[in-house]
C-alpha cells in the first residue's frame, strides 16, 4: 500500500483524476468501478473536466457498480446508481450497454450477484477501483466482519450504516440490507485506489495504518493489495 498525503481535498481529487485518467489512456476499454460516496465527487469533477476536453474517454470503459441499497422502494431515486448518474455518468461519454449495476429492488438479488460476477468475469479482473471507507471500516457495503473471500453478494447492514446512510436521502428511508462487490473484488483488481478527506475520518485513517490485517476493520484489506494507494489530505492524516 502507497500512502501519499495531499495538502487539501482539491489537490487530492485532482491528482486522483489524473491518476485514473492514467489508467484510462494506457487502456481504453478498462474495466472500472466507481463508489458513490461524498469523497469521490471532487474526483468525478475532475474526470468531467478531463473528458470535456478531450484528454480521455470513457466510451469504450466497462463500468461496474460497486454496491447499492436493497429495497428502499420510493427513495430508490436517491439510490447508489442515481448518485453515480448525477455527479459523473449524466456529464461524460459513457456507453450505456458497457455499465453493470445492481438493481437494489430486484426480487431476486442473488441473480443481480450472478449478474455482476459474470459482467466481471467476461471483462475483468477489473483494472481500477476507486473507494471510500466508512466510519466502521466498510469498503462497498462489506461491513465488519465480512469474509476476505466472497465475490458479489448480500449483506445485512451494521448499525453504523443504517445511520451514516441517512445523509444520502432526503428524508428517512428504512436501510436494512444491501449489495456488493465482495473483498475478493478488491484484492483482485490491478489497481485499487482509496481516497480519504477530512478530520471526520482522522480516526479511520488512524485506525488503518496501526490496525492489522482482518475482518473485523474491512479497509484493512488494501494493506495486503500489491498495488494499492491510500489518498489522503493533510485533515484525514492528522493523526498518523
Amino acid at each position: 500500500m502507497k500512502q501519499i498525503i495531499f495538502n487539501d481535498y482539491t489537490e487530492l481529487s485532482v491528482k486522483t483524476a489524473e491518476q485514473i485518467a492514467g489508467i484510462i489512456s494506457a487502456k481504453p476499454e478498462a474495466l472500472l468501478c466507481f463508489p458513490a460516496g461524498e469523497t469521490s465527487v471532487g474526483t468525478f469533477k475532475h474526470l468531467i473536466e478531463l473528458n470535456k476536453n478531450g484528454k480521455i474517454s470513457l466510451k469504450k470503459c466497462k463500468i461496474v457498480g460497486l454496491d447499492e441499497w436493497a429495497n428502499i422502494g420510493l427513495m430508490k431515486s436517491e439510490n447508489c446508481f442515481s448518485f453515480l448518474k448525477k455527479h459523473l455518468f449524466d456529464h461524460i461519454d459513457y456507453s450505456e450497454e458497457n455499465l453493470c449495476f445492481f438493481d437494489g429492488e430486484s426480487y431476486d438479488l442473488k441473480k443481480e450477484c450472478i449478474k455482476t460476477d459474470n459482467f466481471i468475469k467476461k471483462y475483468g479482473p477489473i483494472d481500477m477501483m476507486l473507494l471510500g471507507a466508512g466510519m466502521n471500516g466498510h469498503l462497498g457495503l462489506n461491513e465488519p466482519g465480512t469474509s476476505f473471500d466472497l465475490y458479489s453478494h448480500i449483506v445485512n447492514l451494521d448499525e453504523t450504516t443504517k445511520i451514516v446512510g441517512q445523509k444520502y436521502f432526503s428524508g428517512k428511508v428504512n436501510l436494512t440490507k444491501g449489495v456488493t462487490l465482495g473483498l475478493k473484488y478488491i484484492m483482485e483488481a490491478k489497481t485499487v485506489i482509496l481516497q480519504l478527506n477530512g478530520g471526520r475520518k482522522a480516526e479511520v485513517v488512524k485506525r488503518l495504518i496501526e490496525s492489522e490485517v482482518s475482518p473485523a476493520f474491512p479497509a484493512s484489506a488494501i494493506k495486503s493489495h500489491l498495488n494499492s494507494f491510500l489518498l489522503l489530505d493533510k485533515e484525514a492524516a492528522k493523526y498518523i
